[in-house]
């Protein structure tokens, strides 16, 4: 039963209530749901601050300018009512009253008292140093109503485009922290009792407890309006308890389904191209790798999505369901309840499916069944830790062993980082001395063809420019991809066919068949003026 049906259920249920009550205090009862938002308001009989202390509502005068009719609650006082009928019965006037449900009562009242929407000041990022502006967002906080802080807060970071919240107990103080574009930026202090009202808001929503002293994870949606359209942000929660107190951290995940397109990644035509065959292909084994929040599970919908047709059946298994993609089974497995990877694998294998994503491999079992099941029909997409590309390999060889199924069944890893985006304002700059060599120094072995747009001998760099609608410089964040197709020769490796198999070696096969490592496909981006050096320096 979904939320509407369950609002629908209780509000019968108090109706039902109501009318046996309305038997007991002998007042005829009346079901205002059909028309309780829609006709029209009685003007001038009551002012609001009685229809509020009374729990009184005029309904209509009817039947001749006489009569008189009122809604009341089973709050309303009865020498009230009684009261009301002697004054009007007295000035030959008909009064009647009829009883309604409490619900009913708070819709006619927010039509003649409307909420008045109190505006507080958005939240802005503060710069290195600026004490000022962490002070000014702490008292806006301070301010917001208990009953809004906590949306107040998720509202805002969706704004911000913050793609995470960090709330930290520090030992006289509450700070709130926000990631934007990667980076975390002090946003404010609050006291302990807007902490409490808002770690109370997990609790209820996320599922989590506020009194326990282990780790916690939980998952909340929350509708977000702005500009008159709404989207569903899904929110994951994870908690700890620490030296002062416990803390949170709120991963933000904005989804909108018709983002998750391999055409926004930017990649070139041969890597879109390489993707297209490896994943249009029945069987086989897809690695997506990279730290935490460098954008996997982004890239590995987008590739869902372009798989997703009537024909295919798909079957993901996650922890948690980050996105809900129409058209695709999505299974989710709670670890921290014992649930496993591998024995959900096993389970939804026995369906049919023609692609599977699994969501993390972490261990030996969900490695060899992922494999196990790329070679038996299956297209099984997963991400997995690693640094690059080649580093995968050695990693999965240290969790299985030199493994001749693992080396049949793998066909494409990909590594990727998101680096902020320079906003519009940049300046341009011609690179220094040192500059040149790094970046002669990495792009050596690139072919010709793809060094053909660039002035590597006097080449051109941007730096940001800091405005106070981008007080950083930077705008977004793009994704910078390493495409590893595993050929021949690298599946040889893997069968321990060539000795001293390591990651270098692997690196040095691929860039020979054409592959740009993740620090070359920076730097090129940093030529063309998307990032600088600066950024590929502290994410690559």
């Amino acid at each position: 039963m979904d939320e509407n049906e369950i609002q629908l259920k209780r509000r019968e249920n108090e109706e039902q209530a109501t009318r046996g009550r309305a038997r007991i205090l002998g007042l005829p009862y009346l079901d205002t749901r059909s028309f309780e938002n829609e006709i029209p308001l009685t003007m001038n009989l009551l002012d609001v601050a009685q229809m509020h202390r009374d729990y009184i509502i005029p309904l209509q005068k009817g039947g001749g300018e006489e009569h008189f009719q009122f809604m009341v609650t089973s709050q309303t006082p009865r020498t009230l009512i009684e009261k009301m009928r002697r004054e009007y019965n007295d000035d030959g006037e008909r009064v009647d009253f009829f009883l309604i449900s409490n619900s009913a009562y708070k819709s006619f009242m927010i039509r003649y008292d409307p909420p008045r929407e109190v505006k507080y000041d958005d939240i802005k990022i503060a710069s290195d140093g600026d004490s000022e502006t962490i002070a000014s967002v702490s008292q806006t906080l301070a301010t917001v109503s208990v009953d809004k802080v906590f949306d107040f807060l998720i509202d805002q970071a969706d704004k911000l485009g913050a793609s995470d919240i960090h709330i930290e107990n520090l030992r006289n103080e509450i700070r709130i922290r926000m990631r934007v574009d990667g980076i975390l930026h002090p946003v404010a202090t609050i006291d302990k009792d807007k902490y409490r009202i808002i770690m109370g808001e997990l609790s209820s929503r996320a599922n989590v407890s506020i009194a326990t002293d282990k780790p916690q994870s939980g998952h909340m949606q929350k509708e977000i309006t702005k500009d008159g359209t709404t989207h569903l942000l899904n929110i994951r929660v994870e908690t700890i308890p620490t030296m002062y107190g416990q803390d949170a951290v709120l991963r933000l995940f904005n989804f909108d389904e018709t983002l998750l397109n391999l055409d926004l990644l930017g990649l070139s035509k041969v890597e879109r191209a390489e993707i297209n065959e490896v994943i249009s292909h029945p069987r086989g084994l897809v690695l997506m790798v990279g730290p935490t929040g460098s954008g996997k599970s982004t890239t590995l919908y987008s590739m869902l999505n372009a798989l997703n047709t009537t024909d295919r059946k798909i079957i993901t298994l996650e922890d948690p369901i980050e996105y809900g993609i129409t058209g695709i089974s999505q299974i989710p497995i709670n670890t921290s309840k014992g649930g496993s990877f591998a024995d959900g694998l096993r389970s939804v294998l026995r369906l049919d499916p023609d692609v599977v994503m699994v969501g993390e491999i972490r261990d030996a079992d969900t490695a060899k069944t992922a494999i196990q099941a790329s070679i038996t029909g299956h297209l099984v997409l997963s991400s997995f830790h690693a640094n690059s590309t080649s580093a995968a390999f050695s990693r999965m060889i240290d969790l299985i062993g030199v493994n001749p199924i693992f080396a049949s069944s793998i066909r494409l890893v990909v590594a990727q980082r998101l680096v902020r985006k320079l906003s519009d304002s940049k300046k341009q700059r011609l690179a220094t001395d040192s500059e040149i060599k790094y970046i002669r120094k990495v792009l050596e072995g690139v072919s010709a063809e793809i060094l053909s747009d660039f002035d590597l001998e006097n080449p051109l760099l941007y730096d940001p420019v800091m405005t106070e609608n981008e007080p950083f410089g930077y705008n977004g964040r793009i994704v910078i991809m390493e495409q590893l197709v595993v050929s021949d020769e690298i599946q040889a490796f893997l069968r321990g066919d060539i000795a001293n198999t390591n990651a270098k070696k692997i690196e040095e096969i691929a860039k020979k068949n054409g592959m740009l490592t993740l620090e070359q496909k920076g730097v090129l981006a940093v030529l063309r003026g998307e990032t600088t050096l600066e950024e590929i320096s502290r994410v690559i």
